[in-house]
């Protein structure tokens, strides 16, 4: 069997058994196909099914000197699973990728916001702009539900179940949930959505979205970046933040407030804890404090 017709199978793996994303499937294949690229310009006439340690050691060396650890431990990640792919449908027995070790790479958490800082920023919101009630709904809904920007963008109507107090979010790889909402989340939807939406001229297209621009159409991920970053001007905040920020600080703060990791978990729609973890980075006092509450030798 030879590359091409892997990177198909792989590709198709990917999409129907992992229900992956397109981007996520097109990065996959980019990294393979950086080895197969080494390969031809090496003259080396190897299968992926006969491919050796020595060999992808050899590449390994190559792309450290081209590129930075985190991208280099994305590739030895991404050739790794291809390996146990190959293992799974009985191409090969052993994965040559197994012993060769990624880079030690330091996890970089963005900024959170405090409760403060939020309010400042959503405080900033000029209300008497056209687009000041939509604006206020998507900060109070990015923060309010914990969205990815994608996630928010792609919001319908009818995915409000306000009845029940959730929303229904898809997510990566088309994967759906239900998160919770809060009264006052709910509030300035409603408000935006009753007020405001209903006087524009709307797309046939976008009939159901729930955030749309000026024109009537749905917004883009640019859109919602420049939202947030003209904010923190006006609004004094010096932090670096984009849109996941508010993901970031809805997650810490629940944490910092008792809230039950495996229940974040779920409400951010992640399949490991680990990543979790990563995001809901919380600071030594809150450490000391939870420490001091209930070890039984405080």
């Amino acid at each position: 069997m030879n590359w091409q017709q892997i990177i198909k199978d792989y590709q198709n793996y990917l999409k129907i058994e992992r229900g992956l994303s397109t981007n996520s499937v097109a990065s996959y294949s980019l990294d393979i196909k950086k080895l197969l690229k080494w390969l031809e310009e090496n003259s080396i006439d190897t299968s992926p099914l006969s491919i050796s340690e020595e060999i992808l050691q050899e590449f390994i060396y190559h792309i450290a000197k081209e590129v930075n650890p985190r991208s280099q431990s994305r590739i030895i990640s991404g050739l790794k699973g291809l390996f146990n792919y190959l293992i799974f449908e009985e191409y090969r027995k052993t994965n040559p990728m197994e012993l060769i070790e990624s880079p030690k790479i330091g996890r970089k958490l963005p900024d959170t916001l405090s409760t403060i800082e939020i309010n400042t920023l959503i405080a900033a919101i000029d209300l008497s702009a056209p687009q000041g009630e939509r604006n206020r709904t998507i900060i109070e809904t990015l923060y309010g539900c914990g969205l990815r920007v994608s996630e928010l963008i792609t919001l319908k109507m009818s995915d409000l179940f306000f009845d029940e107090g959730f929303i229904k979010v898809t997510g990566k790889g088309d994967k759906q949930r239900f998160v919770p909402i809060g009264e006052s989340t709910i509030t300035y939807i409603n408000i935006y959505r009753n007020d405001i939406r209903v006087h524009q001229e709307i797309n046939p297209f976008a009939k159901d979205t729930l955030f749309l621009n000026r024109r009537g159409k749905p917004l883009t991920r640019a859109m919602i970046f420049t939202i947030v970053k003209r904010l923190a001007v006006k609004a004094g905040i010096k932090k670096i933040i984009s849109p996941h920020t508010f993901r970031h600080s809805f997650a810490t703060h629940l944490l910092e407030n008792g809230a039950n990791l495996r229940a974040i978990q779920q409400m951010l729609g992640h399949e490991s804890i680990t990543t979790t973890e990563v995001y809901t980075h919380i600071d030594k006092t809150h450490l000391t404090s939870v420490m001091n509450q209930f070890h039984p030798r405080k």
